[in-house]
């Protein structure tokens, strides 16, 4: 016998909705790609200003990693997708902080 489409669910049933998790890009100090040129592909993938580009180049070159971006596990692949096309080292984690 087909299921009743118009029925209501059982009173005991409670859906309960996680918070989405949140994830981030992280990229990682690599021994070929130069400065500058690190800091043009922060400028055209992320949008960074020369100021913010150049911050998180250093703290990449000085502390071996730096976070750029942060948000949906999807716009994480895709943002690191992007940044490893321009060759450099970008994972993904996920990020508690958020």
């Amino acid at each position: 016998m087909p299921a009743n489409p118009f029925a209501t669910p059982d009173s005991g049933t409670v859906a309960t909705l996680e918070p989405a998790q949140s994830w981030r890009v992280v990229v990682l100090d690599d021994p070929v790609n130069l400065m500058d040129y690190v800091v043009m592909v922060f400028r055209k993938t992320l949008g960074f200003n020369e100021e913010t580009a150049r911050r998180h180049m250093l703290e990449v070159h000085n502390s071996g990693r730096s976070t750029v971006w942060h948000g949906s596990r999807e716009g994480a692949e895709n943002t690191a997708f992007a940044l490893q096309q321009w060759h450099l080292s970008a994972i993904i984690e996920p990020d508690e902080n958020y």
